[in-house]
């Protein structure tokens, strides 16, 4: 017999048909790969563009506070793109919140792309598929057990303000922070796709899919951009 969440919304995914499930948990995964896809295209556009470099180093470098205002930036705009994401009145305007996000997630991603593709040979294929593994085997666990672990949010978003609290703090001081800080936000990425697909399974509802391909989309990019830093990190110092 069928286990059932009693702490489930009676209008959540948990507590939905089988048939329904597994159609949402295909739609989300469908518009991952597709926000994935769009997230490579956007980026091989834009390192295509000539004198890409001067330009994205060129604006960042007007002032010591650049890159601080384009993180304050990526971060209301994420606001804005989960909260249309997140629509119960038009599925345009979910669509719109994924598709600001992707192209958000593109431009931040820029700088470190150019200096990867440019100076380390590889490495962001290197990165792509550890980040991929590492995402496969958390989801695995996550459907695997069927654990809630939605006791991560608390501990998630208390360790998130302090990762931005540390990040304002190094770009104010110009300090780096080293590997250590990317091994740490390794593990917190890893943490956010357990609590990401845990929500799929036990507490989204069956028409939010662009709601959590999102939450899972920015988990993902999470993951990859710091296994990235961490690759460079030590390639830089071979």
């Amino acid at each position: 017999m069928e286990t059932v969440n009693p702490y489930a919304s009676p209008y959540s995914v948990a507590q939905s048909p089988e048939n329904v499930r597994t159609t949402f948990y295909q739609k989300t995964y469908l518009h991952l790969a597709g926000a994935i896809g769009a997230f490579v295209i956007l980026e091989a556009l834009l390192l295509s563009i000539p004198g890409i470099e001067q330009t994205v180093f060129g604006i960042l470098g007007t002032s010591n506070f650049s890159w601080l205002i384009v993180l304050g930036a990526f971060m209301l705009i994420s606001w804005i793109a989960e909260k249309w994401a997140n629509s119960d009145t038009s599925q345009g305007m979910q669509y719109a919140g994924l598709g600001l996000f992707v192209v958000a997630e593109a431009l931040i991603f820029l700088p470190m792309l150019i200096i990867a593709t440019t100076y380390f040979s590889g490495i962001v294929g290197q990165a792509a598929i550890i980040t991929g593994g590492l995402f496969a085997g958390l989801t695995f666990v996550a459907f695997t057990t069927k654990k809630d672990f939605s006791f991560l949010g608390g501990i998630l978003k208390i360790a998130g303000f302090i990762a931005i609290g540390l990040i304002v703090v190094s770009i104010t001081g110009g300090f780096n922070l080293g590997t250590w800080f990317s091994g740490a936000m390794i593990l917190f990425a890893g943490g956010s796709i357990l609590y990401q697909t845990s929500n799929i399974i036990h507490h989204y509802n069956p028409n939010q899919h662009v709601a959590a391909s999102l939450g899972l989309f920015s988990s993902v990019a999470l993951l990859f951009w710091y296994v990235l830093r961490l690759l460079m990190a030590f390639t830089n110092h071979d």
